[in-house]
Formats: C-alpha cells, sequence, structure tokens
C-alpha cells in the first residue's frame, strides 16, 4: 500500500511507527518485546542503526533513528520487520501458555492472504509511516510523544519506569536496555 510518507536522507533522523497488522496487541508479553530488543541492537551493532528515541508498546514501535554513513535507513527497517515477524510468530507458536495463540495465528495468516507481497502470513503493517525530522523543536516533541505512550494507556505513572523504552535514559542517570545517541 503505497502512502505519501516516504524515507528521506538516511543521515537525517526520522520518526518511524510500524504497528501490527489489526492493531493487534500481540507484543504484550516481554518475551517478544526482548525479540525486537535483540534485533534493535543487531542493527546498531552490524547494520548501522542510530537511535536516539525507543518505545515498544503492545501493538506498536516507535523509533527515532539514522543510519550511518553508506547504511540505508528504510532497508534496516525493513530487515528489521522482516526478522522479528518470523521471530515472534515463531515465539509465539512454542509459547504453550499464549492464550491468543490460535487466534492471533489466525490473523496472521489471513491478512498475509490479502496481501500479495506475502506467502504465508503477515505480522506486521506494510507501512512504517516515516517522518524526516528537522530542527531540535521537532526531534523533542516527537520523543516527548513516543515516551508517553505508557503514560497515556494507562500503563505508568511516569514515563520512565516504563521498561521497553528510552524515556530511562533521558529522564534519569541510567541507562535502558538500548545504546542511545541523546539529542
Amino acid at each position: 500500500m503505497a502512502t505519501r510518507y516516504r524515507f528521506g536522507d538516511s543521515e537525517y533522523p526520522h520518526f518511524i511507527t510500524f504497528a501490527v497488522v489489526n492493531w493487534i496487541d500481540a507484543i504484550s508479553r516481554p518475551a517478544y518485546k526482548d525479540i525486537i530488543v535483540e534485533s534493535l541492537k543487531y542493527c546498531q551493532q552490524e547494520k548501522g542503526l542510530i537511535i536516539n528515541g525507543w518505545i515498544i508498546m503492545n501493538n506498536h514501535v516507535h523509533l527515532i533513528s539514522r543510519c550511518k554513513t553508506s547504511f540505508v535507513l528504510p532497508d534496516v527497517i525493513r530487515d528489521l520487520k522482516k526478522f522479528t515477524s518470523r521471530k515472534i510468530e515463531e515465539a509465539i507458536r512454542q509459547n504453550t501458555s499464549e492464550s491468543r495463540k490460535e487466534w492471533m495465528l489466525w490473523m496472521f495468516k489471513r491478512a498475509g492472504q490479502r496481501n500479495s507481497n506475502n506467502k504465508d502470513f503477515q505480522f506486521w503493517q506494510q507501512d512504517n509511516h516515516p517522518v524526516e525530522l528537522y530542527g531540535y523543536e521537532t526531534l523533542k516533541q516527537k520523543l516527548n510523544y513516543l515516551h508517553d505512550n505508557p503514560v497515556r494507556a494507562g500503563i505508568v505513572y511516569e514515563t520512565w519506569h516504563y521498561k521497553y523504552s528510552s524515556a530511562m535514559d533521558y529522564c534519569t542517570c541510567m541507562s535502558g536496555m538500548l545504546e542511545l545517541e541523546l539529542v
């Protein structure tokens, strides 16, 4: 599905959002979120991904990121989504405690069958909704927006209490789960 949102220069920060098909709360379990965290670490080490801010919610991910010279941000995000979709689907299949397993797998299969770009299943929505960020104020506004997600969702009272986010790095003197380039 084509949209008006396009990646710009890979060396400029982008606010990127990608969501699970049908906004299913498929990444509500820590084990599934950990797959994304480990994949982001890999992309930082091997694919030139620079992260300024991030959050993993139950059904979507927000990143403020860019790439080092000679790396291409849309390619990194494509590979990240492709890898994590397979790993999370596998983790769901193997999780004997997953109460929604059959329903979620059916929904992913159904979404894949309706999209000619996929063979068997689709975990992430096609679009990444990338917005190239110009200027410090816009970058800070997007950073505050993504950090406030779990507060708005009623999960935590303070942004830095949410584990799967860069808020701890910005609001405390402690480091979170991912290496960041602070703004």
